[in-house]
């Protein structure tokens, strides 16, 4: 399975820069979770926790080992966000999403 970051930024971001954000995000977001080919069943098991769970008030009622993935993939999106973003990512506009796809 393969993935896709799409940065969504202020307009003024050229493209070149807007490139280098994906860069820093895939590079962040693969390091944190240990390799690329984890990205895609992580984050599809993070999705189905989201839906199942998306409702309710956090923290949610998981077991301990969907408790592990939901802490790994929190804490991959906010390397690989504060890599493209910066720290204070948060206080603007800009976004990402994944696309997940085969080959």
């Amino acid at each position: 399975m393969v993935y896709t970051v799409k940065i969504f930024h202020s307009e003024d971001v050229s493209p070149a820069d807007r490139a280098q954000a994906v860069k820093r995000f895939r590079a962040a977001l693969e390091a944190s979770l240990g390799d690329a080919s984890l990205v895609a069943p992580v984050y599809r098991a993070w999705l189905r926790l989201l839906q199942a769970h998306g409702e309710e008030a956090r923290p949610w009622d998981l077991s301990p080992a969907e408790q592990l993935l939901a802490d790994q993939w929190e804490a991959a999106e906010l390397a690989a966000t504060q890599a493209a973003f910066g720290a204070e990512r948060y206080m603007g506009d800009a976004h990402f999403e994944l696309s997940i796809g085969d080959r």
